[in-house]
C-alpha cells in the first residue's frame, strides 16, 4: 500500500550510540515498509518507529539514496505485523482497488 505519514525512527548506530530521525513512511505491507529519510541508516539494524495503536521493530534491508532523500526497507519481526485495523496511515493508496475499480 502506498501511503505518505510523517513519523519518527529510532536505531542504535555500530558504536551503540542512539539515533533519531524524522521520515516519510512511503509504503508498508504486512511484512514491512519503506521509509525515506534525509540520513543513511547501517543495513541489519534494528529500527524502531511508534504510531497510534501499534508499534514497529523491524531490520534495515536496503538503504538507498535517491535524488530526494535515502529509502530504507525495513522488514518487520513477528511482532509488528501491519494490518489496516491495527494502524491506519493518513494517506493510504491501494493500489490493488484503484486497478479493480477501473475496470468496471
Amino acid at each position: 500500500m502506498l501511503c505518505a505519514d510523517m513519523l519518527e525512527v529510532c536505531w542504535n548506530d555500530p558504536a551503540g550510540k542512539k539515533q533519531r530521525a524524522m521520515g516519510l513512511l512511503e509504503d508498508i505491507s504486512a511484512s514491512g515498509a519503506c521509509l525515506q529519510l534525509e540520513t543513511s541508516v547501517p543495513l541489519g539494524v534494528e529500527i524502531r518507529w511508534e504510531c497510534p495503536k501499534q508499534d514497529f521493530t523491524g531490520r534495515v534491508q536496503y538503504c538507498v539514496y535517491r535524488e530526494i532523500g535515502y529509502f530504507v526497507g525495513v522488514e518487520f519481526d513477528s511482532t509488528s505485523r501491519w494490518s489496516k485495523k491495527a494502524y491506519k496511515p493518513q494517506h493510504l493508496l491501494d493500489l490493488q482497488r484503484l486497478v479493480e475499480n477501473a475496470k468496471k
